[in-house]
């Protein structure tokens, strides 16, 4: 679990070491703060009570899948919890999330998926929420 407080910082950061290591081919190259924190192949997700492209900022910059979840469309929410239920953007869609990139992956199957599915109350019918 990692908590960003500026996807748009650490997107600029990654640019400017990205930059930097372009132009100076023969000097050591750098490494980004969001490459060295995220490194590795485990499914990376993001989850914001922003638009999924905020995240997304940063996908380019890391090796490891990644799944930005976010509040496109139009909420119609009383409290935050409801726009996170809404949006699949809370705890339980983070997690089904993760497991659908590891079922990608081959590290976890299908019936995994749909356990979790059935376990946290998701409705497989509902529209998306960008459609509702």
């Amino acid at each position: 679990m990692w908590s960003a407080t500026s996807f748009s910082e650490l997107a600029r950061e990654a640019r400017d070491v990205e930059h930097f290591n372009r132009l100076r081919p023969a000097e050591p190259a750098r490494t980004s703060d969001v490459r060295r924190c995220l490194a590795g192949d485990a499914p990376v997700i993001a989850s914001t009570d922003y638009v999924r492209a905020w995240p997304q900022l940063i996908a380019s910059y890391i090796d490891a899948p990644f799944t930005a979840l976010g509040t496109d469309g139009f909420g119609r929410s009383d409290t935050r919890a409801a726009l996170r239920r809404f949006f699949e953007i809370d705890r339980h869609h983070v997690v089904l999330a993760a497991l659908t990139a590891l079922r990608e992956r081959g590290q976890v199957d299908a019936k995994t998926c749909a356990e979790a599915i059935a376990r946290y109350g998701l409705a497989p019918d509902v529209l998306a929420p960008w459609l509702a």
